[in-house]
């Protein structure tokens, strides 16, 4: 949370906010509105999120790494630099085909 609290107000890198944890998905909340959320995640290499459903957009940006995203049962691969939105109410999954890390902006409306 300290690296977080470095960011409000002042320019600071997305990669440096999060680290990667061998064999797990690690999650910090930037921003947790009523509105919308702000997540970053690290995800090790063979790490996912199985696939479901959400009942608003998703918009993913990479910020390192590589990793396959499905939606409606349609894989595509997003490397560092991509962005991908996942539409509302569609299935989706996200894989880690080697460690990757992921800005997820999601917005309720």
């Amino acid at each position: 949370m300290q690296r977080i609290k470095k960011i409000i107000g002042e320019p600071g890198a997305l990669e440096t906010l999060i680290d990667y944890q061998k064999g797990s998905v690690v999650s910090k909340t930037l921003i947790d509105k009523k509105t919308g959320t702000v997540t970053l995640f690290a995800f090790d290499e063979g790490q996912g999120l199985s696939e479901h459903t959400a009942p608003f957009d998703a918009m993913v940006y990479i910020i390192d790494g590589k990793a396959e995203i499905g939606i409606n049962k349609e894989a595509k691969e997003a490397v560092k630099g991509e962005l991908i939105i996942m539409p509302a109410n569609k299935p989706h999954f996200l894989k880690a085909t080697e460690p990757f890390k992921m800005l997820l902006i999601m917005i309720r409306g």
